[in-house]
């Protein structure tokens, strides 16, 4: 199964854009999106500083279970996989693509300085500056990229439905604890997920598009000249 290229590159533009109209008001420092991600880490951080266990077992998922180095060790089992396979086009192709994703997310977080959330009583720290949430960058990156090569392998509907059920909760739970946490402003995770969807739609339109497409596995025989069975 394959993503449609026009719609991939839609999804692309239409995340890029959300995420432009994101980066503005965080750069300019706009109050009323400054307030609101005060006031939820406010609130999350008065329940971490008297919910020990709760605040333990988040720190467990952000710094071993979906963290940045966890979720690029699941691409690289990835990458494996394809080179053993001899899809070396593709394999290449989500090493670049999670490579800029990194890139990507330092020069934006140099570029908008932001700062990160300053607590009295810290139940965590981060380093350098907030915006864009590098956790959320690496989870969306890497989740995404592993689904679009479950489905254009033929993944079986139901394995396919799960994968993306544990990449949600992952994505989605990873941008939780680093709010909760109080390392990053709401609006920091939201914009790392913009970010690392938008980077994957248009790493698979623009790698359907230039015809690397189909049946990968199958082109590589053909160009070596072998007929797949």
């Amino acid at each position: 199964m394959l993503v449609p290229t026009t719609r991939a590159a839609r999804g692309a533009t239409l995340l890029a854009g959300l995420f432009l109209l994101l980066l503005v008001p965080v750069a300019a420092d706009w109050g009323p999106l400054d307030s609101a991600d005060r006031e939820i880490s406010r609130s999350l951080h008065r329940w971490a500083v008297t919910h020990d266990g709760w605040t333990d077992a988040n720190r467990v998922l952000t710094d071993r279970v979906w963290d940045p180095m966890t979720m690029r060790a699941l691409l690289a089992v990835a990458v494996g996989w394809l080179a053993w396979r001899r899809e070396w086009r593709l394999a290449l192709w989500v090493v670049l693509t999670s490579a800029l994703g990194t890139l990507l997310q330092w020069t934006v977080k140099a570029t908008v300085r932001r700062e990160r959330p300053h607590w009295p009583d810290p139940v965590d720290s981060g380093n350098y500056f907030a915006f864009p949430s590098g956790h959320a960058v690496t989870a969306a990156v890497s989740c995404g990229l592993v689904l679009w090569l479950l489905a254009r392998h033929g993944a079986r509907p139901r394995w396919l439905a799960l994968a993306a059920a544990v990449a949600a909760v992952s994505v989605l739970g990873v941008g939780f604890t680093r709010v909760y946490l109080g390392v990053h402003w709401t609006s920091d995770v939201v914009g790392g997920w913009l970010l690392g969807a938008a980077l994957v739609a248009a790493a698979v339109a623009t790698y359907e598009a230039a015809g690397t497409g189909g049946a990968g596995r199958d082109q590589d025989h053909v160009r070596d000249g072998r007929v797949p069975s």
